[in-house]
């Protein structure tokens, strides 16, 4: 009797575990439908009874991205009117006139022509306002709906009525529309004594071909002994694109990157598949904290595969993969699919957004959490974290000032003055912003009533309401006192502070003007630590050997200069280009600044 029961019991539980994962399967679908059914209901009663009428679309829009802003910030739907998003960040193309434009008031300017594109053809500025397109005013119009009329079918042509600041009154422009593909080398030549470089600013799929063809001109034309394959401020794009590159430095066969998901007959190993174009050049990588995705993926797979010296900051850390999904009325869903896993086997996803807070917010894995992997030659490596370079090198800080000089228009404002004031420059490597105008553009802020939040005197206002909560502020007044007048805002005194720094970034700017991007890296490539660093390293080939061998028994984890201390974390979430702003000091915040809100046209 007892040896049934035993019998019996045991086949319910086996009965049960074998129909568990169909049941969860069933209710999860129950769940759904049910859900899905409450949504349907709930909008109809809001349609037909709320007191005002609603949108229903702007409605709806705000509930799904609220749905899948609880994902992770890379989930989205892309209605049908903004698929040409989505083939522009794979392909790098749209039909247009080739500018970025930005909502600026009430109306929209032009903020960058491209090089050779129609809008720089037809002699249009940045600051130029856009008033209206053929007979369609667009005075107070969004940059999204200027976007879309400036788009269309290639050699169709439009009309547009122009305000250019200085000037009374507005002017047309007739501009032809172009098939606008923009490239992703941004500039490639030779440094130092015989060193190549390349610098990639996204993953299209034009990437590969992009980067192939300046490294074959460098090597055929140049005759390089050694490459720099720049990719800071890179926020990724194609995984393809990222394996196709690293396939140039490495052996036919080899694993660039596993990706894996919940559904595993998806899941995916990418190997390079053509020969490689050359794999002994000395190569180093340059990474900072706004290297992302794709851009992780040539940096960790080439040093996992002991290929290249990393030099630079700790990269982003996006270990996640987007695919898009065809959704009904020609829209689509990109979505989270899986982690991608590089060669070692780690995976670098800083950010655990399958845990979040009470309020909501997401945290950094800590660097005491992570996992040791180990390199084609046995060098330690971790994951969780994002790429860390051999080599950190700490990048110069923009002020908090210059954050808001940039997003407040202000050096905008000026430059567009001092552009008109100026017909030419001297060549990139000759210009410098002068004493002079430094102090012209000083005054000029001043003039406009510029002023700025400071972090540090935000910070200790909330000091000062958690210390008065708790009853100490009334015997530290003085002290308080003594700290506010310290953190008090004095233009003149932060403009001098920080004189060094803005005239670089004003120079940057001005360049931009006269020789587009590609003269505006050129310019910050002048008296660039990181790249000075990386030229050295390379006319080092023992140091290179040394770095890239495993380390003795008994020896340190790996050779690196600035490392933090064991257990540090960094803080951050969401896109790459933010980053954390403390006392008075802003991460490499222009480049970010500068394309944040623009629009293509």
């Amino acid at each position: 009797m007892y040896r049934n029961s035993i019998v019996t019991i045991l086949s319910l539980l086996a009965i049960s575990g074998s129909f568990s994962p169909m049941q969860a399967q069933q209710d999860n679908r129950f769940e759904v439908s049910k859900h899905l059914d409450i949504f349907n209901a709930l909008v109809k009663e809001v349609e037909l009874f709320y007191v005002d009428s609603i949108d229903v679309e702007a409605t709806i829009r705000r509930g799904i991205n609220a749905m899948l802003a609880g994902l992770d910030p890379y989930t989205e739907y892309i209605p049908e009117q903004e698929m040409d998003k989505l083939k522009m960040m794979t392909t790098g193309e749209y039909g247009g006139m080739g500018a970025y434009i930005r909502q600026r008031d009430e109306g929209v300017i032009i903020i960058e022509p491209f090089e050779g594109m129609p809008a720089a053809l037809s002699g249009l500025k940045a600051g130029d306002r856009i008033l209206a397109i053929d007979s369609v005013d667009v005075e107070r119009a969004t940059s999204e709906k200027v976007s879309e009329l400036l788009k269309g079918v290639p050699n169709t042509k439009m009309t547009l009525r122009i305000q250019t600041p200085g000037k009374k009154k507005p002017h047309t422009v007739e501009v032809t529309r172009k098939q606008i593909m923009t490239d992703q080398v941004t500039y490639y030549g030779v440094r130092g004594n015989g060193t190549g470089y390349i610098y990639l600013k996204g993953f299209t799929d034009k990437s590969a071909q992009e980067v192939k063809a300046a490294f074959e001109d460098l090597k055929k034309n140049h005759h390089i002994q050694s490459l720099i394959l720049d990719l800071r401020n890179n926020t990724g794009g194609l995984l393809e694109s990222a394996v196709q590159i690293v396939n140039m430095f490495v052996p036919k066969g080899k694993e660039v990157v596993s990706t894996k998901g919940k559904i595993r007959q998806w899941d995916r190993i990418y190997r390079t598949s053509n020969e490689p174009v050359d794999t002994v050049i000395p190569l180093a990588v340059l990474i900072n904290e706004n290297s992302a995705s794709a851009a992780e993926i040539v940096s960790g797979a080439l040093q996992d595969m002991d290929r290249a010296v990393l030099i630079g900051q700790r990269s982003f850390g996006k270990g996640l993969v987007q695919s898009p999904r065809e959704l009904p009325y020609n829209g689509s869903l990109k979505i989270t699919m899986g982690k991608y896993f590089i060669p070692s086997g780690r995976c670098i996803q800083q950010i655990d957004y399958t845990h979040r807070g009470a309020d909501g917010s997401v945290a950094a894995i800590p660097d005491s959490l992570t996992t040791l992997f180990y390199t084609s030659k046995g060098r330690p490596v971790r994951d969780g974290g994002g790429i860390r370079p051999e080599f950190e090198v700490e990048e110069p800080k923009i002020p908090t000032l210059m954050y808001y000089l940039l997003n407040d228009y202000v050096l905008f404002d000026f430059i567009t003055d001092w552009v008109q004031q100026h017909k030419t420059i001297p060549p990139v490597e000759d210009f410098d912003v002068s004493d002079d105008d430094f102090e012209a553009f000083k005054a000029y802020a001043k003039e406009k009533d510029f002023s700025y939040d400071r972090q540090s005197e935000k910070y200790l206002n909330s000091l000062k309401e958690v210390a008065g909560f708790e009853g100490y502020l009334e015997g530290n007044a003085s002290v308080f006192k003594e700290l506010e007048a310290g953190l008090t805002p004095n233009l003149d005194h932060d403009f001098d502070r920080f004189k060094e720094q803005i005239k670089k970034v004003m120079a940057a700017e001005i360049v931009k003007r006269y020789y587009y991007q590609k003269g505006e890296l050129v310019y910050s490539l002048k008296e660039d630590e990181v790249l000075e660093k990386a030229l050295d390293i390379l006319a080092d080939p023992e140091l290179i050997e040394k770095t890239l061998q495993a380390p003795e028994e008994g020896g340190q984890d790996a050779v690196r200069e600035k490392m933090p201390a064991p257990g540090s974390a960094r803080k951050g979430s969401g896109l790459a280009g933010k980053t954390d702003m403390q006392d008075d000091q802003f991460g490499d915040c222009s480049y970010a600044v500068r394309r944040a809100g623009n629009t293509n046209a």
